[in-house]
């Protein structure tokens, strides 16, 4: 409530950007003592056993991740454990530093409940992210979302490669796992690593040196039936373990776009991508028989959100903009939701409900 009428109005009377910078900096300053760490815990924290799940070897307090795009630069690791989120996603991270798109890059849709998002892959680099966590100890599992670097020179296809590698070099021992970003739609030379070929001599280089965690891909809602088809070949191929469903979309013929002025330029989230990541969820999860662990994100603002998704086909959810329309309470409060959930329906583990639409 405090959040919904008090804080909310006040933080979109502000530039977007400006206010995710500084609930940033609020971030990393609570997360600097013990103190206002365990009060974030108490205000913000809940746990049910029957929301845990062990997946690819790694252990998930709850299905609730924060989505890549948010924590760009990893600065807010040791405090969303204390929010209640299961795990994070940092990055994207890419191989050299990157400044990203000029501003104005973020914009609010109000009543579409979504962002249009056009920050160009802004993050520090590798080498600096990945000597900010060497040897850190993380209390939830933590993803690294790598892509190539926003710039006129990764337009080469094999310069690109070379770009994603470094990433994926940097952090071989950091984290849980790799999430490959080929659809991020906002960077220079658009979106090459959809195409399969392409795809393949990407995934070929990255598995040149040996696999030590599960490696994702990170796919775009615009793709035709043929280019998802594509690359689920290729994710077989090269034994991918899974997909995120979905990145934003560039499309501004949707039905669910409510606001008049929309940007241009840039992917928009939240509700309006919403049944899209619904639809491709789907569909990986019944062509490929469950046989890839699936993370669901777009448009999850509430329990039944989130639950349309798992029963749809995913074992894990992301989210961002949902945190940004409703608050950080949002995310115990779909863990709580979920949990009525699936009691209502009999299941005693969140496992037992996925893909049981």
């Amino acid at each position: 409530m405090i959040y919904k009428y008090a804080l909310k109005p006040i933080f979109f009377k502000f530039d977007p950007e400006e206010v995710h910078d500084h609930i940033t900096s609020m971030g990393i300053f609570l997360s600097k003592y013990t103190i206002t760490k365990k009060l974030t815990r108490f205000f913000f924290k809940y746990s049910n056993p029957i929301l845990e799940q062990k997946i690819l070897d790694i252990n998930f307090k709850n299905p609730i991740g924060l989505s890549a795009g948010f924590d760009k630069n990893a600065e807010l690791t040791n405090i969303l454990e204390d929010v209640g989120f299961g795990f994070e996603e940092v990055g994207s991270i890419t191989g050299e530093y990157c400044s990203g798109n000029q501003k104005p890059r973020l914009w609010r849709l109000k009543k579409s409940k979504s962002l249009a998002v056009y920050y160009g892959l802004k993050n520090d680099g590798c080498e600096a992210i990945s000597k900010r966590l060497q040897n850190k100890k993380f209390k939830i599992p933590i993803g690294i979302s790598i892509a190539k670097t926003n710039c006129k020179e990764t337009t080469d296809t094999d310069k690109a490669i070379e770009d994603y590698f470094k990433a994926y070099k940097a952090f071989i021992n950091i984290g849980d796992y790799f999430t490959i970003n080929i659809s991020c739609p906002n960077a220079y030379g658009g979106q090459p690593f959809t195409d399969s070929k392409k795809l393949e001599s990407l995934m070929t280089k990255i598995i040149s040196i040996s696999r030590v965690k599960p490696i994702f891909l990170k796919v775009s809602p615009d793709l035709n039936k043929q280019e998802i088809d594509e690359v689920i070949n290729v994710a077989e191929k090269f034994k991918i373990d899974g997909f995120i469903c979905t990145n934003l979309t560039k499309n501004r013929n949707n039905k669910n776009i409510k606001d008049e002025n929309v940007p241009e330029v840039g992917g928009l989230s939240g509700k309006v991508v919403d049944t899209m990541s619904d639809d491709l969820i789907r569909y990986i999860y019944k062509k490929t028989t469950g046989k890839f662990v699936i993370m669901g994100v777009g448009g999850v603002f509430s329990a039944e959100d989130a639950y349309r998704k798992i029963k749809a086909g995913a074992s894990l959810i992301q989210l961002i903009t949902g945190m940004i329309f409703e608050g950080p309470q949002v995310i115990s409060e779909i863990n709580l939701g979920l949990v009525k959930l699936l009691k209502a329906d009999g299941y005693k583990n969140i496992s037992e409900a996925i893909g049981k639409e």
